[in-house]
């Protein structure tokens, strides 16, 4: 089963999936038991499939750490946090959750784009 704890105590990812939002860029970082890698990465497939099928999907990308990390990385880009509010919600797209390696600890946070003058454009 997987368990899901919040990055930043002072907001939860319940919280943010209700802000009305444009283009949000979801992070959500996968602690992953050890030896149980391929079958994550197996599950993650699965799930952004599911996802990409979904309105209000842009994009994701996997990342997972070097070495013997046993951390993986999804940063996925949404239409708004209200479109990942209703697929992350789906009941299908919740019950696909029991396909996760026994002990996986998530931390989804949902962020947006910020302006730097010079260095970037939000």
């Amino acid at each position: 089963m997987i368990e899901l704890k919040g990055l930043d105590p002072s907001t939860s990812f319940e919280s943010q999936l209700k802000e009305e939002t444009g283009t949000v860029v979801l992070v959500n970082m996968f602690l992953v038991p050890e030896g149980a890698e391929e079958q994550a990465m197996t599950k993650w497939k699965e799930d952004a499939e599911w996802m990409k099928a979904q309105p209000g999907y842009i994009s994701a990308q996997l990342h997972q750490g070097t070495g013997d990390s046993r951390l993986m990385v999804n940063i996925a880009t949404w239409e708004s946090s209200e479109a990942l509010a209703t697929a992350f919600s789906d009941p299908e797209f919740q019950a696909k959750h029991d396909g996760w390696p026994d002990g996986t600890v998530i931390y989804p946070h949902i962020f947006e784009r910020v302006g730097v003058q010079g260095i970037c454009t939000a």
